[in-house]
């Protein structure tokens, strides 16, 4: 067993733990000494790295690598350092403008700390200038000013706010009325001045502005009218354009794939009974697969092959889909190599092209888990192949929606038709190609497909780990 945990790469590591002991050797020197292995939490399936001395350089992003045998996998997470420094110093350094000048500055603040300037009452200012700078540590000091121009203001608050710890420092300084400076005679009379003339052009200009106003208001509603109209235009001719756009581009797969160069050329798609889980049960046609009633959760390696492998060509098939509640399963295609004994994901980088349907919703079975927003979720699914330009999609057959698309591949090997049930009630059903030949799609809205079924035979159970779930428990439900 091999575990690691390093920062932004594979070679900055933190801690390696391997031939049942710590190596220190390879270790980034800042961590030298700083870190151990939560011995105790590994049994239970918890790799856990205790770091000491806690420095800023810490904050960031730390990833774990875990092998056993041909068993690997690896989970990332983002680390916040916080540290709350000294409070802060506030003074007042003399008058400026109009006005009084204040000063505060801190120091030993990590991350970068949020300045507030508040008066006696309670109310913030906006406007005051701010300056951080880094030490050696990487701990941040800061200076802020204030101008403060309304004498009755009294006392005057600067507080220091830590983003991630919610924790706070303040200290408020009062301002005496006597700093501020006197304003000149002159400028007293200047405003006077203009606020009667303003009081005049304002009277003089209402008038004027009323009967204006009403004529801007009947033209702005004239045009908000036919900018309505044009705007509901536009949006039916996207509309129709986008739905014209994509049922051209699926009926274009459907007729380039009509048949497979390849193996699969001589008929559709059907299943391989011995490629299948013991816990499901194939039809005699070879063209459904359902869980035995006895298993609730099939998490395991619930999974059945395609019984014609494809080496060259386009391919495409439908398969019918359970919609009921609780309902998890797993369509596409994969490499002839792929494991699929024991507890297992799907995943791009394991040989799987994949889509599915989970507690998560219908997503991708990629690295970064991200769920679909389908605008029908589908009853019939399209897979379509196109192994010489590496391109596996996805189609809602129900409604014509394209539903996703793997980025282009370079195929090597046998792909098989991969098929998995996860959980619940239900089957997936191969459908057949209904007034057409074998290999051609068939219209929108056809009928479901049914047929009895036939049990298969069984699989072995895959090897346990310390950080793998044991014999019973019920793996995660999700993409890796």
């Amino acid at each position: 067993m091999q575990l690691r945990w390093f920062r932004s790469k594979f070679s900055e590591a933190v801690l390696i733990y391997e031939d049942r002991g710590e190596q220190p050797e390879e270790l980034m020197a800042q961590y030298a000494g700083r870190t151990s292995l939560v011995t105790e939490l590994l049994g239970q399936g918890q790799a856990a790295v205790l770091i000491r001395d806690v420095q800023a350089s810490d904050d960031g992003p730390y990833s774990c690598f875990f092998r056993e045998g041909e068993f690997y996998e690896e989970a990332s997470l983002e680390l916040k350092v916080a540290g709350v420094g000294s409070a802060p110093r506030v003074r007042i350094t003399g008058p400026e403008e109009d006005g009084v000048r204040v000063e505060c500055a801190a120091s030993g603040w990590f991350p970068k700390p949020q300045v507030h300037w508040r008066g006696g009452g309670g109310a913030q200012f906006r406007a005051f200038s701010e300056a951080h700078a880094q030490d050696a540590r990487g701990l941040f000091s800061v200076e802020a000013a204030l101008v403060v121009r309304d004498r009755s203001v009294g006392n005057v608050t600067c507080s220091l706010h830590n983003p991630i710890l919610g924790q706070e420092k303040a200290v408020a300084i009062f301002i005496p009325e006597p700093f501020f400076p006197k304003a000149p005679l002159w400028k007293l009379a200047f405003w006077v001045s203009l606020a009667a003339l303003g009081l005049l052009l304002l009277g003089a200009g209402y008038c004027a502005h009323r009967e204006h106003s009403t004529r801007l208001r009947a033209r702005s509603d004239r045009e908000t009218l036919l900018r309505a109209k044009e705007e509901d235009r536009r949006a039916k001719e996207a509309a129709l354009t986008a739905t014209d756009e994509l049922q051209a581009q699926l009926d274009w797969r459907q007729e380039k794939f009509q048949a497979c160069d390849g193996p699969l050329s001589a008929g559709p798609v059907t299943l391989d009974p011995g490629s299948a889980d013991s816990s499901l049960v194939v039809s005699h046609e070879r063209r459904r697969v359902t869980l035995k009633e006895t298993c609730e959760d099939s998490g395991s390696s619930s999974s059945v092959l395609g019984l014609e492998g494809i080496t060259a060509g386009r391919c495409h098939w439908e398969v019918e889909v359970p919609d009921g509640e609780g309902s998890e399963w797993v369509l596409g295609v994969c490499r002839e190599d792929v494991k699929r004994t024991g507890w297992y994901t799907e995943s791009l980088e394991k040989g799987f092209w994949v889509v599915g349907k989970f507690e998560a919703g219908f997503c991708p079975c990629t690295k970064d888990v991200t769920p679909l927003t389908l605008r029908q979720l589908p009853r019939r699914v399209g897979v379509f192949l196109d192994y010489s330009k590496g391109d596996v999609s996805f189609y809602n057959m129900t409604d014509g929606s394209h539903i996703f698309s793997f980025p282009r591949a370079s195929f090597s090997g046998t792909l098989f038709p991969y098929f998995r049930l996860k959980s619940g009630v239900g089957s997936l059903t191969i459908c057949p190609m209904v007034g057409a030949p074998a290999g051609l799609p068939v219209p929108l809205n056809n009928s479901p497909c049914e047929e009895p079924l036939s049990p298969p035979g069984s699989s072995a159970d895959g090897a346990e780990s310390p950080l793998l779930p044991r014999k019973g428990e019920a793996p995660p439900r999700h993409c890796p």
